[in-house]
């Protein structure tokens, strides 16, 4: 369980292909704090610790998760949004976020606005996943609050602080993101369909 608040944003050092899996090494000021299996939230992706090298750490993604997210993209020196578990006890300071990426979106326009930036970004809407405004989203593991809600598309209001301590100060219109919907909206849209199938 993770909240969608960035601790670090980590470097791609090594990418490393093994059948159907990729192996991602990253170089994260972070790195000195996990231990092996301990899970961590990449562009929202929960993936696990498999080895540590000094101030490198290296996950493991597998087929599914390469076709359901951007991590297909990445390629060396790309930077990440990191964040590790919440641990109980804590603030939740964002909302809460399963680090299960639901489907990817693209960045479709940039708008600076005074200081502050809006991001537009467009999905599949044929997953029937839902925004509402004011709601909650998480945009590569960075909990935000949606904007403009539509049918299939979004905007985020980006503050100097997230965009310069997260990976959206690397955006491009024509990027691919991680999208994760609000759980608790999920839910309902589930429910209401089943109602509708009877």
């Amino acid at each position: 369980m993770f909240t969608g608040i960035i601790e670090d944003i980590g470097t791609i050092t090594k990418l490393q292909n093994e059948n159907t899996n990729l192996h991602i090494t990253v170089k994260s000021n972070i790195t000195p704090e996990l231990k092996i299996d301990q899970s961590v939230a990449h562009n929202g992706v929960c993936l696990t610790v498999v080895s540590l090298n000094n101030n490198e750490y290296t996950v493991t993604a597998i087929k599914e998760t390469l076709d359901k997210t951007n991590l297909s993209y990445l390629k060396t020196g790309d930077k990440v949004n990191l964040e590790r578990a919440m641990k109980l006890g804590d603030r939740l300071d964002g909302h809460i976020v399963q680090g299960h990426v639901d489907q990817t979106g693209v960045c479709k326009a940039i708008t600076e606005e005074n200081g502050s930036w809006v991001f537009t970004f467009e999905y599949d809407s044929s997953l029937n996943n839902i925004t509402i405004e004011k709601g909650s989203i998480t945009v590569n593991g960075t909990s935000l609050t949606v904007v403009n809600s539509a049918n299939n598309s979004f905007s985020v209001a980006i503050i100097p602080y997230t965009y310069n301590h997260t990976n959206f100060n690397t955006f491009k219109v024509g990027t691919v993101i991680n999208l994760e919907f609000d759980v608790l909206g999920k839910y309902v849209t589930k429910l209401v369909n089943i109602n509708q199938l009877k």
